[in-house]
């Protein structure tokens, strides 16, 4: 009989986080799973239900004392981290003690789109945790995923979508012919289930997606669907540029001002995925990624089609 894997999620309760745990306990491979919580939130209801699925809550302090940490990781095989992005940098004492504790895998809070190092803070913040996880040589997967196939679904004049469209991102950045790899958020949970136990993709970087289109083809699916023209804002390269010049010069200004911190990080994404064309199977294996379909060409997650569908008939939300 095949050995349990331990897995221990950090922000199991968060949407990705969530996903994730789904995942592990949907899976065919057997999952002893953790969820380690802040102390203040050991006895949340989320938590609670999780703990009522068979996962096991720890508390734990990422930023306490390193043998509690220690102590708590003994015995885990792999963790999780889907920890919020303004505490990117707590992941840090957690690989040190996952060190000392002798886990096997440190999957990182990545899961975002591919993106070379200078084009995103975020995604630069992430390679420099995974700088220090690698300077103790510990084992790691990074994962990375498309963009959330969700926040691409566009309006339509009759209304039908407008309870799963993302404002903010019902946009056609530049001139719409980038192509841009998607993910569904549910599927996450279902790649990382397969990623992590297997051994082809330790101290890997993996990108995990399911359908690639341009924004101007995926308005044309829509458009195909609903029998509508779909209602989209034009961003121009010129405005994406300025906004993310103006959300420099706000955080020069004042580094603690977190709306000026999204709008960089918000807009440097875009500019990522819709103007420079990071986000595509093509620029990942360039930056050193294995294609999570040729490793599993079994496993087919929900397809942009599938998906707006599922919006047309008002099973989805865009957020």
């Amino acid at each position: 009989m095949p050995t349990k894997i331990k897995v221990a999620v950090v922000g199991a309760t968060g949407r990705t986080g969530k996903s994730v745990t789904d995942g592990l306990l949907a899976s065919d491979t057997d999952f002893e799973i953790t969820a380690l919580t802040r102390p203040s939130s050991i006895s949340s209801a989320a938590n609670n239900a999780l703990k009522d699925r068979g996962v096991r809550i720890v508390a734990v302090d990422l930023t306490g004392p390193q043998e509690d940490l220690v102590q708590a990781l003994t015995g885990v095989d792999v963790i999780v981290s889907c920890i919020v992005y303004s505490s990117l940098d707590d992941q840090i004492p957690l690989a040190e003690a996952a060190k000392k504790a002798g886990v096997k895998r440190f999957v990182p809070c990545d899961f975002s789109t591919p993106a070379p190092r200078g084009v995103m803070l975020l995604h630069d913040q992430k390679d420099d945790v995974l700088a220090a996880i690698q300077r103790l040589y510990l084992p790691y997967t990074v994962i990375d995923i498309g963009w959330w196939s969700q926040q691409a679904v566009p309006a339509v004049p009759s209304g039908r979508t407008d309870h799963a469209v993302n404002k903010i991102l019902n946009i056609v950045p530049g001139d719409g012919t980038i192509p841009i790899a998607y993910t569904d958020l549910a599927d996450i949970g279902t790649y990382v289930a397969k990623i992590i136990a297997d051994p082809r993709t330790l101290n890997k970087k993996v990108f995990a997606y399911t359908d690639v289109l341009s924004t101007n083809q995926a308005t044309e699916l829509m458009e195909e669907l609903s029998g509508e023209t779909v209602i989209r804002d034009k961003l121009s390269a010129e405005e994406i540029f300025g906004r993310i010049a103006s959300a420099r010069s706000a955080l020069e200004k004042d580094p603690t001002d977190t709306a000026a911190r999204f709008a960089l990080l918000f807009n440097e994404y875009v500019y990522s995925w819709g103007l420079r064309g990071d986000n595509t199977p093509e620029s990942a294996a360039y930056l050193g990624y294995l294609d999570f379909k040729g490793l599993y060409p079994g496993i087919q997650g929900k397809t942009m089609r599938t998906v707006f569908q599922e919006a047309l008939e008002g099973k989805r939300d865009g957020n």
